[in-house]
């Protein structure tokens, strides 16, 4: 029987208008002999050939060691000194978990080493996990799940107290802890993944306590979605609440492992609110999360008896005209317990705030932070540092960028560590502030977009970057100064041995006239300024999601190169209503969703038509998701601007999707009717003239396949001709070997019409 080879390949797939200023970051050397160019197999992930950047998989910190992995060996290297030790090798580790029966690794990347100062891995597998000394070379604790299939593992590190799901109940150490019915789902993500919500159970800090969500969705609409794979076609219906619909419940609960006694926080009636945010207090005493209410203009952060499930105080409430979006849990401060860190974008832009939970408690109410308002008198802005007597807040970062990430602390120095768009919007760099005086140090070279992991004492930094030219770099890095201390990798260009397109980024102005927006322009390798070329606007324009940057190819995409090859101008905007630019920058397009965005891309259109390179006859346009709407909308807007549109998974009618993000951004139905009617494409449906394609997954889940539908029975009212394309099988996108059908297909819509 041959051995199954781990290549470092395969594991990159699994983890896988005033006048424009422009800058050039990216052409190809010339060379003596003739490149060939990339394909979409070289180029889109499932391909056969698929060209990844070379990365260092599995690295993390064991303590303020760094770690590591490979396929065969583990090693250690120093920080300081960069010499690196061999800790264990597979071998030994397979030794011993083949003499406990147990399945052998076939690398060491999703190791961990969770203990800082004990000499034990942690080595999850399917349905088990072990702990393995490499010092004794013995497993020292492993624990078997049972055979039905489980999900959603969470192991305390402290108390080794497991947590998972089967089905829709959930299980603590092999015990199973609910017992719902059919409709009711527990320790499990809710809310369908909106406010920063990615699982559905939180340890407290000793182990000793889970906290977990319990999400009631029997009064939800079901949705019928068709498995066409039996002979007579199965119906797997899932439960989507639409906009303006009724929703689901949701509880949270509080586990204790030792008493096997269960409490839920007393939140009164959960209809009609989120529960996001969830929070442990350093001692365990007490559960913190935040509470929105369903119009989303209003939180409240609530503090939760962990025994009794009594509701302690409600400590701070934001308010915002339009929406307020929570999207992080607070964090104590690791050297005072009694300090936390707070992230509100009430100025603006999301900025860190320093709260005194033991002031905050003593006041009489709530602290109210309500956005587009002077600093409220209880909070003072970092100056001097220093918080006024009595103060409960202090806002630690403040100025037109944001932070994105807390990375997390160096208590000896009192300092928060994170990322910021603090040098450019187009970028991700690290920095660090005093908790005392409100000092900000740059901790990074300025450039490129920055991925960083902070040590356990939060001495040191795994580093790993790009910019335009350098698909990535590592370099372990201290906090104290910034400065390189090893340099663990410089990637090589996957795509050095062809023939590259060239790329240029720069600004144009919004349709507001004033608003700077960021493009880039992608050109065949062989470009000739003397040609006239069709030019393909590649569009996402929606929240959370920004397509231009100061990384890597300034984040081309593969499908951008290949068909800039095949003598396409690939261009992308970032319009108003993306991301990194701040609250106005984005909340512009509230209760209008595709409008505001439409016109910034015509602005962009405009500009390429200004090109002597462009033929301004042949516009095509391109986007999956918000992209798709985009597409759609952009093509029945104006229909004389753009010839080819390929919309994928596209929202075609704003009350069809669900009641968390469409809400958020459109407010209801019921409550916006001028809103929806304005956005529904449907209405616009007479209005087609080019080649429009729609591209939609039958079991997408999240834009269901009613959208291009009833697009497609609109037109045909109409009298209208689009296109359509099913992938069968697939959710919200087309993963794995498909995916290179996939930009086939597009790439064949737009060579046959464009």
């Amino acid at each position: 029987m041959n051995k199954k080879i781990i290549t470092r390949g395969t594991l990159a797939l699994l983890f896988a208008l005033s006048a424009p200023h422009a800058t050039h970051t990216m052409a190809q050397e010339p060379t003596a002999e003739a490149l060939k160019r990339p394909t979409l197999e070289d180029l889109i992930p499932g391909g056969e050939t698929y060209r990844y950047v070379e990365n260092l998989y599995g690295l993390q910190w064991w303590g303020d060691v760094c770690i590591k992995p490979d396929i065969d060996e583990l090693k250690a290297i120093d920080p300081q000194s960069g010499k690196e030790t061999l800790l264990v090798t597979r071998e030994a580790v397979n030794r011993a978990l083949k003499e406990a029966g147990l399945k052998e690794l076939s690398h060491f990347y999703s190791v961990r080493l969770p203990w800082p100062g004990k000499e034990e891995l942690l080595l999850p597998m399917p349905q088990q996990f072990a702990v393995y000394n490499w010092r004794t070379g013995q497993l020292t604790r492993r624990d078997d799940l049972p055979k039905e299939p489980a999900a959603n593992y969470d192991l305390s590190t402290e108390s080794l107290h497991l947590a998972y799901t089967v089905e829709n109940n959930l299980y603590v150490d092999g015990r199973r802890i609910t017992d719902e019915p059919l409709g009711v789902v527990c320790g499990q993500s809710v809310h369908r993944n909106e406010f920063g919500i990615s699982k559905g159970t939180f340890w407290s800090p000793a182990g000793d306590l889970l906290a977990f969500y319990r999400m009631d969705e029997r009064m939800v609409t079901e949705y019928p979605l068709v498995d066409i794979t039996a002979r007579v076609g199965e119906l797997n219906a899932i439960r989507y609440p639409m906009a303006g619909m009724t929703s689901h419940r949701v509880q949270v609960g509080i586990y204790n492992p030792a008493t096997h006694q269960t409490v839920y926080l007393n939140t009164g009636d959960p209809t009609d609110r989120y529960f996001t945010n969830l929070s442990w207090a350093p001692d365990g005493k007490s559960l913190f999360l935040i509470e929105l209410n369903r119009d989303q203009n209003r939180s409240k952060l609530c503090r939760y008896d962990a025994q009794t499930g009594t509701l302690l105080q409600v400590l701070l409430e934001e308010r915002h005209p339009k929406y307020v979006e929570p999207q992080h849990p607070l964090l104590f401060l690791p050297w005072d317990d009694t300090k936390f860190i707070y992230r509100s974008q009430r100025d603006g832009y999301n900025h860190l705030y320093l709260f005194d939970l033991g002031k905050l408690s003593a006041q009489p109410r709530s602290l109210t932070l309500e956005s587009g308002e002077q600093t409220p008198s209880p909070l003072t802005t970092a100056g001097n540092g220093k918080s006024p007597k009595g103060a409960a807040g202090l806002q630690l970062t403040s100025g037109d960028w944001l932070v994105q990430d807390v990375l997390g602390f160096n208590a000896k120095q009192k300092e928060v560590i994170f990322t910021a768009t603090k040098e450019s919007p187009l970028q991700s760099n690290i920095y660090k502030v005093n908790a005392s005086n409100g000092r900000i140090t740059r901790l990074d070279n300025g450039q490129g977009v920055h991925r960083p992991r902070l040590s356990a004492s939060g001495s040191y930094l795994i580093d790993s970057y790009s910019t335009p030219d350098v698909p990535r770099r590592i370099d372990l890095t201290a906090t104290r100064n910034g400065q390189r201390l090893v340099h663990l990798l410089t990637a090589a260009s996957p795509y050095k041995d062809f023939d590259m397109p060239s790329i240029e980024t720069g600004t144009l102005k919004a349709a507001d006239g004033t608003t700077d927006l960021y493009y880039r322009i992608v050109k065949p390798a062989d470009f000739d300024p003397n040609r006239k070329y069709p030019a393909i606007v590649y569009v996402y324009g929606g929240p959370h999601a920004q397509i231009v940057t100061n990384g890597w190819m300034n984040d081309a995409r593969g499908w951008d190169l290949y068909m800039a090859n095949k003598g396409y101008i690939m261009f992308s905007l970032d319009n108003r209503g993306s991301s990194n630019r701040g609250l106005a920058f984005e909340n512009v397009t509230f209760r209008q969703l595709g409008i505001e965005e439409g016109k910034d891309q015509v602005k962009g259109v405009e500009f390429l038509k200004s090109l002597p390179y462009v033929d301004g006859d042949r516009i095509g346009v391109h986007g999956w998701s918000f992209g798709g709407h985009m597409t759609t909308a952009l093509m029945l807007r104006y229909p004389e601007l753009f010839k080819v549109g390929v919309a994928g998974g596209p929202v075609i009618d704003w009350s069809y999707y669900e009641v968390m993000y469409g809400e958020r951004y459109m407010d209801t139905p019921q409550t916006n009717p001028e809103g929806y009617e304005a956005t529904n494409l449907k209405n616009l449906a007479g209005n087609l003239k080019g080649h429009l394609l729609l591209i939609h997954d039958d079991h997408d889940d999240t834009c269901v396949p009613q959208h291009s539908l009833s697009f497609i029975k609109a037109c045909v009212d109409a009298r209208t001709y689009p296109d359509l394309f099913v992938y069968p099988g697939h959710k919200h996108n087309v993963l794995g070997r498909d995916r290179v059908h996939l930009h086939e297909k597009i790439t064949r819509y737009f060579e046959d019409y464009l």
